[in-house]
């Protein structure tokens, strides 16, 4: 699997950080004791049986505009993050879709131990490996409107708040983080 990983990074005092494609079957175990939890009640698969959670990764395998990736934290699964292009997506529906805008989910795993900086580390190398594309100018998140929890994440992160919009499945604030506010530079010029 270490061969699958596209993006990673060390960071002092907290390990080896990597993302790599998610294996419907291969991890299906890991992402169904996740999605199931309590805490995990704003996926929206907390009912879901494991063989509807593989199906689910298996169709979202099959896209070319929708990806799973695990984070790996020194080689053990620690988060769950999808992206998309909101075009293609019921996102894009409810709002004026830029160029150069990539949605993104996220699911943190459970530590083993509380720790701060947990989450922190875990999103902070989703953001940067969506925007090592220079072509990604803006990250969209649509978190589900009572989720105050990852609302608050995506504010410490930077993102900014947008109007509150009804998708098919919830209620959601969607959330933008232009990649300057991220200090990753300039997008790249479209074409």
């Amino acid at each position: 699997m270490g061969d699958r990983v596209v993006f990673g990074r060390v960071v002092a005092g907290f390990g080896r950080l990597q993302l790599r494609p998610v294996d419907p079957e291969g991890d299906l175990d890991v992402i169904h004791g996740w999605v199931s939890q309590e805490r995990a009640r704003f996926w929206g698969m907390r009912d879901a049986g494991r063989d509807r959670v593989a199906e689910i990764y298996r169709y979202l395998d099959s896209l070319a505009t929708h990806h799973a990736w695990l984070a790996l934290r020194d080689g053990a699964p620690a988060a769950l993050f999808q992206t998309y292009r909101p075009e293609a997506d019921p996102v894009g529906e409810v709002y004026a879709v830029q160029p150069g805008d990539h949605g993104i989910h996220f699911l943190i795993g459970p530590p083993d131990r509380p720790e701060p900086g947990y989450t922190g580390h875990l999103f902070g190398l989703l953001v940067d490996f969506v925007f090592a594309d220079p072509t990604h100018r803006r990250i969209v998140a649509e978190p589900d409107a009572r989720n105050e929890q990852a609302q608050a994440r995506l504010r410490r992160t930077g993102f900014v708040d947008g109007p509150l919009v009804d998708l098919p499945d919830k209620r959601a604030r969607l959330m933008f983080l232009d990649r300057t506010t991220a200090g990753h530079g300039p997008a790249a010029p479209s074409t």
